[in-house]
């Protein structure tokens, strides 16, 4: 599902129209995003957790050269779904896909 897909759908299940959608899901990534950049998580009941978590520097080595590099240290956001998600995907999925 793509974003205009998503918001289409949204829009129906909501009875709004699709601009009014759009900024609602655009309010939200907004104060996700402002949480982010203040090193905090964000979790949502029944769907799972977001946290910014630091990657340490690393060295790599190039498979095809042999050469060694130093990895910057950089910040990744991670995902951990709920257990009622994992769950329902080690069954198969919702019935209703």
């Amino acid at each position: 599902m793509n974003n205009k897909e998503f918001i289409t759908e949204l829009s129906r299940q909501l009875e709004y129209t699709q601009e009014h959608t759009q900024g609602c899901i655009r309010c939200v990534i907004d104060a996700m995003s402002m949480a982010f950049d203040n090193g905090e998580s964000v979790s949502v009941a029944g769907f799972g957790s977001f946290e910014v978590k630091k990657r340490l520097e690393r060295i790599m080595v190039n498979p095809s050269t042999g050469q060694r590099m130093i990895v910057p240290p950089k910040l990744v956001l991670n995902f951990k779904p709920a257990a009622s998600i994992k769950e329902e995907l080690k069954k198969g999925g919702l019935a209703d896909v």
